[in-house]
């Protein structure tokens, strides 16, 4: 019989046993998945965020092969898919699976099929090859695919094709054999992008040249670079690079993925201006298009060879509603296998060192985010997501970082999907920045609605800093969306009409110097707000006037306003270049902060009432005054004790402004004994009406 002790022991030891096996089921419960540990109101969203997570998960392990092979090797259609230069002879390949019969015609055997030039079928595949000797083909020399299917026939450009020409005369569109004896040779062999922070020049080759006319790489390299560098930007956002059939797309109607658009020039001087970038410190990404493709068939790949669907959604899925383009079905292996090859080929054969995804809302909602009004969370898991999209988007940035880690992707997303610009490993899609779409609205709708007095600058405040705490952003007041014809540039919206009267310096009027100081003043909130970095499109730092109008039959096919007047801010005698020179040094004050983007927003002091707002980064107090009418002198912020130094001022003659302050006056913080132990004391400050100024903390 156990004794009292004994049997206490044993209880003790039941109930420590007990206890073992709850800590033990308790351990074992799964932790949060990284994005809903980072927000818990994504809790009731766990399941979905997990599916698609593990959906790409799947999915790269069966592209390879369980691990056997990278994303990379899986990656490499460009090197195989195409025309290729051999050591001895061509050989030329296509993925055409629907295709009864292929032939390559061109300038080397007359346009004409011959047995010389017919390609064979791979057997077990649906790919075609063609081998040819030396002599069969030249550089420079036009080609297209004759491609023949159940019931039609027709020619065509090759998917894979890395040159495509127009003809001046006839305007047709051919590939071309791009052999030149001279290959480049990288000046640069790598480059690693600075990013603290990032400071993006949104550009477009062919409308970059003060002329009349297409500009061409060359003259980017010669004329534009030298002025970013100037301006202190340390990359630039490349448009509409890949060939496109219709110049006025703005090169979002993409045909030729693979070739760089020939308008501008060769692959060659292509490279040669992403060298030179990379010289001076820039880095170069490039606007990428893989969420429609045009809908043309002899260009492009609506209907390469009789299957309208082999790169496409079928049925209702097939077309874009409103953007009159195809859209690529994400669910096959074949499409994929072109679109991770299509990134991983501008990062290797050229250098980009990352991209802007376009029309990423498109992609992940099969509305392609048309009528959808994006209330909660629960509007971005209901069903309504394409997963198969979702997945290439994600695989897309796990290709990128693991071809380069140091490479830059952004994602064009208005609709707030969460996760966007998170890590893959916390459930996110991988993204290193998403676009802050929201901040070019908030400025558009205040022009149009608010009155300058009743700014609120609560509101400002709130909207340049709304973003999610775990993903970075890239802020901006407008991009090159806002430029084009049929909507107007922030200064054009503030002075309109009177920039063509009134912007030379003999002739500002009250209209000219409002506009003026609130151009100043938009983008040095926006810009001191981030967390990733800062855009601008080209010539918008100045002013550009007018709008963006491509050449078309509407406009007699005039150049006029696809271009950029670069005379204008080299022009002395008139405003532009007071609003060039303020972005200059706006761009140098952030800079002067190592890892700008990094250092917490904090906010000092707002008065809605006054319409005033300060807040400090480091070691820089940033304040604005954003009325039209009251300056304030005296007037007191609690900052960190010590001394302080006026670095900008919006108001300073040199930008345009009445240069009302002394900005030589160093400003001593006045003793508080209420703020000892905060180690803080009063700047007390004088603010024109509609200005901003920016100390450094001694």
């Amino acid at each position: 019989m156990a004794t009292k002790k004994e049997t206490t022991k044993a209880t003790k030891k039941a109930v420590t046993k007990k206890k073992t096996i709850v800590k033990n089921v308790a351990d074992a419960a799964p932790e949060h998945i990284g994005l809903v540990r980072n927000d818990s109101w994504l809790e009731p969203f766990e399941g979905a965020i997990r599916g698609r997570h593990d959906h790409a998960v799947w999915k790269i392990d069966q592209l390879t092969r369980n691990g056997k092979k990278t994303l990379s090797d899986f990656a490499s259609g460009h090197l195989y898919f195409g025309l290729h230069k051999l050591a001895k002879g061509w050989v030329f390949r296509e993925w055409a699976p629907n295709a009864t019969d292929i032939y390559l015609i061109g300038d080397f055997n007359n346009w004409q099929e011959s047995e010389k030039y017919r390609c064979k079928r791979i057997a077990g595949t649906g790919n075609w090859e063609l081998k040819l000797s030396e002599k069969a083909l030249k550089h420079g020399q036009l080609y297209k695919m004759k491609v023949k299917w159940n019931g039609g026939e027709g020619e065509r450009i090759p998917a894979w094709c890395r040159r495509v020409v127009q003809d001046d005369n006839t305007k047709i569109f051919s590939a071309q054999v791009w052999n030149p004896e001279k290959q480049y040779e990288w000046k640069r062999k790598s480059f690693k992008p600075n990013k603290a922070p990032l400071l993006i020049y949104e550009c477009h080759v062919g409308m970059s040249q003060d002329a009349e006319k297409v500009g061409t790489y060359k003259e980017f390299t010669e004329n534009v670079l030298p002025r970013v560098k100037k301006d202190g930007y340390n990359c630039i956002q490349v448009m509409a690079i890949q060939e496109h059939p219709y110049y006025g797309s703005f090169g979002y109607h993409v045909s030729s993925f693979f070739a760089p658009s020939s308008r501008f020039g060769t692959p060659e001087e292509l490279k040669e201006l992403i060298d030179t970038a990379h010289k001076n410190g820039i880095a170069v990404i490039m606007d990428i298009v893989h969420s429609h493709a045009v809908k043309n068939e002899v260009e492009g790949l609506g209907n390469l060879a009789g299957d309208p669907n082999q790169f496409f959604y079928p049925g209702d899925r097939h077309e874009h509603p409103a953007w009159d383009s195809l859209c690529f079905d994400y669910g096959k292996d074949d499409v994929l296998h072109f679109l991770l090859s299509n990134c991983k080929y501008w990062l290797e054969e050229f250098h980009f060192d990352g991209f802007r995804f376009d029309g990423v809302t498109s992609m992940l909602y099969y509305s392609h985010g048309l009528g959808e009004a994006f209330g909660g969370y629960g509007d971005y898991f209901n069903g309504h997501e394409d997963d198969n999209a979702i997945c290439y988007l994600t695989l897309a940035n796990k290709l990128i970082h693991e071809v380069n880690p140091d490479a830059i992707t952004i994602a064009e997303e208005v609709s707030g999907m969460p996760g966007l610009a998170a890590k893959f490993e916390d459930g996110g899609y991988g993204f290193d920045y998403r676009m802050a779409m929201n901040i070019p609205d908030y400025w558009i709708k205040t022009i149009k609605e608010v009155r300058d007095e009743d700014i609120n600058v609560c509101s400002i405040f709130w909207e340049v800093k709304n973003r999610r705490p775990d993903e970075k952003t890239i802020s901006y007041c407008e991009s090159h969306d806002q430029a084009l014809v049929g909507d107007k540039t922030i200064i054009f919206r503030l002075i309109d009409a009177d920039m063509y009267w009134h912007f030379a310096k003999k002739d500002v009027n009250d209209i000219a110097q409002r506009g003026i100081a609130l151009h100043k003043m938009i983008r040095l909130v926006t810009a001191a707000a981030i967390n990733g970095g800062y855009l601008n499109f080209m010539g918008n730092e100045f002013g550009h006037p007018e709008w963006i109008d491509f050449p078309r039959e509407g406009n007699g096919w005039s150049y006029k306003y696809a271009r950029r007047q670069w005379s204008l801010v080299d022009n002395k005698d008139l405003c532009y270049h007071w609003l060039g020179d303020f972005d200059r040094a706006m761009l140098k004050t952030i800079k002067s902060v190592r890892n700008f983007q990094d250092k917490p927003v904090v906010e000092i002091w707002h008065d809605d009432g006054d319409q005033v707002l300060c807040f400090m980064r480091g070691d820089l107090v940033f304040v604005f005054n954003f009325s039209p009418t009251r300056s304030y002198t005296d007037y007191g912020f609690l900052v960190p004790t010590g001394s302080y130094d006026v670095v900008l001022n919006t108001d300073s003659k040199d930008f345009g402004g009445n240069g009302f302050a002394d900005d030589t006056v160093t400003h001593f913080t006045n003793y508080d004994p209420l703020y000892v132990k905060d180690k803080k004391e009063w700047l007390k400050l004088y603010i024109p009406a509609r200005s901003a100024v920016v100390l450094k903390k001694n």
